[in-house]
């Protein structure tokens, strides 16, 4: 569906077009209808097109390598999606999803070199384009970041490490020590006082015996839990390193891109210059050849 140049004028970065432009843009770019939950596009696409959101509501997503799908952005009125990727010509790397009817300007790669040969200032906004996706890599890396690795690994605990976590925490607290110590005093001061009638009288075997048991039992438990502390800090490690690779992976991304961005700028720039050298020099034989033809007629200065 062909586009109306007025629309054009409600996007921020076409708002400097002047008619002639907005209309060679017009000519040049689509319209396109979504109906809700209609897919724009999908990681792994090729088509090598961006889209500008002019009504409606779209979620842009990607899945993580946890198999989760993460909102990597939700655009407003007059914002790109898919502008990275068209840029790199490279398949799209997240999912866009309308979330009810949505109206969107469709361009490629060709429509933006037309746009930044006729107004070069331009690639400014779009530079601040990529800018807002860098910062909202960014906040995604942080979010990200935030996951407890504690809950992931309560998420497949078995009974039997629960128990040992707990019988772990409770073995190593002050509230373990006063009340062993207190068993310990009340048994030991009761067999004393009971003297031949006690039932394990000193020096107290049948309490020895409890003790080893104890201590034979206690001992595996805990390094039951030290290996979970022990895999704790493994999921921890690893996690701050899936991070950090994302982050790296994003920025290096963000970065070739802008490169790229500012090698087209120069070519325009270059283009630019081309064209207003042969305009100056035009103008500059204009006014040299003007006295010599008043000196070569003299009666025409007298006149």
């Amino acid at each position: 569906m062909p586009c109306d140049p007025q629309i054009l004028r409600n996007v921020p970065l076409f708002a400097l077009l002047d008619d002639e432009e907005a209309a060679v843009l017009a000519g040049q770019v689509e319209i396109r209808n979504f109906a809700v939950r209609q897919r724009i596009y999908k990681m792994g696409d090729q088509s090598g097109r961006a889209y500008i959101l002019v009504s409606g509501q779209v979620r842009v997503t990607t899945v993580d390598e946890d198999h989760q799908e993460v909102i990597v952005d939700e655009p407003s009125t007059g914002e790109f999606f898919g502008f990275a990727s068209m840029l790199d010509q490279t398949p799209h790397q997240t999912n866009a999803t309308a979330l009810e009817p949505t109206v969107c300007i469709e361009m490629d790669r060709h429509d933006i070199a037309v746009l930044l040969e006729r107004k070069p200032h331009a690639g400014m906004d779009m530079l601040a384009v990529l800018g807002r996706q860098f910062h909202g890599a960014q906040q995604l890396v942080r979010l990200r970041s935030m996951r407890n690795p504690n809950d992931v690994i309560e998420k497949e605990a078995t009974l039997g490490e629960r128990v040992a976590d707990s019988v772990a925490r409770f073995g190593g607290s002050w509230a373990f020590i006063i009340t062993f110590l207190l068993v310990l005093v009340v048994y030991s001061a009761a067999n004393i006082v009971l003297d031949r009638k006690a039932w394990d009288p000193y020096p107290f075997i049948l309490l020895n015996l409890f003790l080893s048991m104890l201590a034979a039992i206690q001992a595996p438990v805990i390094m039951m839990s030290q290996n979970r502390q022990d895999t704790k800090d493994r999921l921890r490690g690893e996690l701050d390193y899936d991070v950090n690779r994302r982050a790296e992976s994003e920025i290096q991304g963000l970065a070739r891109k802008l490169n790229l961005l500012d090698e087209k700028m120069g070519d325009i720039e270059d283009f630019l210059r081309g064209n207003q050298a042969p305009a100056t020099s035009k103008m500059a034989s204009t006014s040299t050849a003007a006295p010599v033809g008043n000196e070569a007629n003299p009666s025409a200065l007298r006149a």
